[in-house]
């Protein structure tokens, strides 16, 4: 079984036992969340679609980690003009394991 969720401004394929990263949520590590932003739940053969959420459906998971993801090296040029900008970002990150997901 699996389910399409929504957080972060993103949308993630899910499915029981699965680790995922998605961007960084306020809760501490070893707590459960549950998300209720759920877009299609699947199992093999048929697959439910919400108009935008099925209704019901929830996935439970739980925190285990927060971290940043590698650094992504910006690096802005002008040719003949004698302009040259570097930068860096990391994005912040929180690693989630998949407990349970009920339609």
């Amino acid at each position: 079984m699996y389910a399409v969720i929504k957080t972060g401004g993103k949308q993630y394929r899910v499915a029981a036992g699965e680790k995922i990263k998605v961007e960084q949520i306020a809760a501490d590590v070893g707590q459960e969340i549950v998300f209720d932003q759920v877009l299609a739940v699947g199992n093999g053969t048929e697959i439910k679609v919400g108009t935008p959420l099925v209704s019901g459906a929830t996935v439970t998971v739980t925190v285990l980690a927060h971290g940043r993801h590698e650094k992504v090296s910006i690096f802005k040029m002008r040719r003949r003009k004698h302009y040259q900008k570097r930068q860096g970002h990391r994005q912040n990150f929180t690693e989630l394991q998949i407990a349970s997901i009920a339609a």
